[in-house]
């Protein structure tokens, strides 16, 4: 049997957080919520943000501390003694890379992640692309792969023999500029004869007006994974992302997969062996149309990404490798 390990989450409420959050997660997981936690730009310029974290740091007095996203990321490394302990920072995304802000908001994410390498805490990126973005602002980085659940997930799997008519294709997630709706829509009117399926809701729900688009709105995760088991193509025209959990799902549920030309996406698809890269509307029509007319090979694309999920992407391989990650540096912390 290993040590147990108590562990604490603190956390706060945002408009897409569950009602139900504390069901989310294992019962011996302590969930502490932070009122004063209120977005990234709203907590990291609230003194009250760096008095909770310092408060419940006290209380709490842990041996390992992992900041997760921008906001607490600035916060815990300024408010914390991170020379004392072993601290650590996943950015899942840094926020200077997104292309829906200003140039001035993107400099300021980008000032606060530059002031925040400078203290005494390794980066653990969620991706090879965000490790190297990492690197230019700390030496002090390294990278674990997001994973999934495999074994959940199993009963779901449905392999692809012939691509059916009519063509069936989803994305999931909020429908969010980052999301990119605007181009999923320009797919869809390329493709009158294909189902498309936005699993999700958001406040661009609206950019999504061809007449092939079904929107489900929220929806639970078992009705989800089975509108994903039954379509044959799933798409994720991003502008931006960290390692999306809902591309490595897919992958392991054997669908096609065409993505956008970004970090998180061109880390896990191998153009033309597991997936497709696309760049325009225009690429990501032809190349579905080619594999469902059988002049592009899909179903060896499906499988080989199955496969590279199960041996590269699951949860036990990257819990393994963060339980490394820290004992080696609770290693270096305790012999210093």
């Amino acid at each position: 049997m290993g040590v147990l390990r108590k562990v604490y989450i603190l956390y706060g409420v945002r408009p897409l957080t569950p009602d139900n959050v504390s069901n989310l997660f294992d019962k011996r997981v302590h969930l502490i919520k932070i009122d004063s936690f209120k977005g990234a730009i709203g907590t990291v310029f609230n003194f009250k943000a760096y008095r909770d974290v310092r408060r419940w740091y006290i209380k709490i007095d842990p041996d390992i501390v992992h900041f997760h996203s921008s906001a607490s990321g600035f916060v815990g490394r300024w408010a914390l003694p991170c020379k004392k302990l072993s601290a650590f920072y996943t950015p899942h995304g840094y926020s200077f890379l997104m292309r829906n802000g200003t140039k001035f908001k993107r400099f300021l994410f980008w000032l606060i992640e530059y002031l925040s390498a400078k203290r005494s805490a390794v980066t653990i990126a969620c991706s090879e692309g965000e490790y190297k973005e990492a690197m230019k602002l700390s030496k002090r980085s390294t990278y674990v792969n997001n994973g999934i659940n495999t074994k959940n997930l199993k009963s779901f799997v449905r392999s692809i023999s012939k691509i059916q008519h009519p063509i069936k294709i989803c994305t999931s997630g909020r429908i969010l500029y980052q999301k990119n709706p605007k181009l999923f829509n320009e797919i869809a009117r390329l493709l009158p004869e294909a189902q498309f399926i936005w699993i999700g809701e958001g406040e661009l729900e609206s950019e999504l007006t061809s007449p092939n688009i079904c929107v489900t709105g929220w929806i639970k995760r078992e009705e989800a994974l089975n509108i994903i088991k039954d379509v044959d193509f799933f798409i994720l025209p991003s502008l931006w992302e960290g390692l999306p959990i809902s591309l490595l799902e897919a992958m392991y549920l054997k669908k096609i997969c065409l993505v956008s030309d970004v970090i998180g996406n061109r880390d896990v698809i191998k153009n033309g062996i597991n997936g497709l890269i696309c760049h325009s509307a225009n690429e990501y029509a032809d190349l579905i149309r080619s594999i469902a007319d059988g002049k592009v090979e899909g179903v060896l694309l499906a499988e080989h990404a199955s496969n590279d999920i199960e041996e590269d992407y699951n949860i036990d391989l990257m819990a393994q490798k963060y339980d490394e990650i820290y004992k080696s540096c609770n290693a270096i912390k305790n012999h210093s």
